[in-house]
């Protein structure tokens, strides 16, 4: 492959990833109200994964049909403290 083609390639690449988050970003606008958005956006600061896993979580929800309006500051609060409950670690211990 000649440097053009991969030029070409990385420019092709970034270019579908810009309308991904694109599309990503047009959908959560409609399934989030305002201050819910605000909330993600400052999630998104802080803990980029979490943020990023509760917008897979929305976007599979209304994909599926389980989410079909905006969703208030209160409601994404629930799904913020649900998606990042510790999860519980057990332990076997042979004797």
């Amino acid at each position: 492959m000649s440097v053009q083609n991969q030029g070409s390639n990385d420019e092709e690449t970034r270019r579908r990833e810009a309308e991904a988050e694109a599309i990503r970003q047009r959908v959560l606008l409609m399934l989030l109200e305002p201050t819910a958005r605000q909330r993600l956006a400052n999630v998104r600061i802080v803990k980029p994964d979490l943020a990023g896993a509760v917008e897979n979580y929305l976007i599979n929800a209304a994909q599926t049909g389980r989410l079909n309006r905006a969703l208030t500051d209160d409601e994404l609060k629930q799904i913020l403290i649900n998606i990042q409950a510790p999860k519980k670690d057990f332990k076997i211990n042979r004797l």
